[in-house]
């Protein structure tokens, strides 16, 4: 009787520990994407101000929500027009004739598990851009900045596979578990009812 209850308490822990250890495996694959690159990268210093920019991440993002701010050391906006994202890229182009200096960008998009992403980086040009009517000249039309109540619109192509949500497999193996604990738990019960009995028969005998 000592040696089955041993067994079943065994094999609790062991499924116990088992079910932890998957699931601890499982949580880095759910964390939410980042951001691993930019151009120009965070800091850089470039010959003159760039036509765009942009930022690569880890997974692909969602073709919606995305927004770019382009703000230059006098707080005036050159992000021009939609936000595109092909495949893990997401890019902003800017207007033209930006002038020379300091650059701001912060960005924000929706990652591959439906869960929004910001962050911001910044580099300087040393001249301005091929179309500057004059220095530090503010850019005619402004556009929707982040944090407004209209967003500008966003590209939205063709979601890729990788842009799906994933699928939850930690769940599948975690209920895969709890039903072979199940299992387990009632062959192990069935075996001490039998051996219950035959100890039962022995002492009448």
């Amino acid at each position: 009787m000592r040696s089955i209850r041993r067994q079943l308490l065994s094999v609790v822990l062991g499924t116990f520990v088992l079910a932890a250890a998957v699931l601890g495996f499982a949580a880095p694959a759910s964390a939410h994407d980042a951001a691993e690159s930019s151009s120009p990268a965070q800091g850089d210093t470039v010959a003159t101000t760039p036509e765009q920019v942009s930022v690569t991440f880890n997974k692909n993002p969602l073709g919606i929500g995305a927004q770019f701010s382009i703000k230059d050391s006098a707080g005036a906006e050159w992000a021009d027009g939609a936000v595109e994202i092909v495949d893990s890229t997401a890019t902003q182009k800017l207007k033209a004739g930006a002038p020379a200096g300091a650059y701001t960008v912060a960005w924000r998009v929706v990652s591959s598990d439906s869960h929004p992403i910001e962050g911001t980086f910044g580099f300087t040009a040393t001249a301005a851009a091929a179309g500057t009517t004059a220095a530090g000249a503010s850019p005619s039309a402004a556009i929707p900045t982040m944090g407004t109540a209209q967003p500008g619109t966003v590209a939205a192509p063709a979601p890729a596979e990788d842009a799906s949500e994933p699928f939850p497999w930690s769940l599948v193996i975690f209920a895969a578990v709890a039903v072979g604990l199940l299992v387990a738990i009632g062959i192990l019960s069935k075996r001490r009812l039998t051996a219950g009995s035959d100890d039962d028969e022995t002492e009448q005998a």
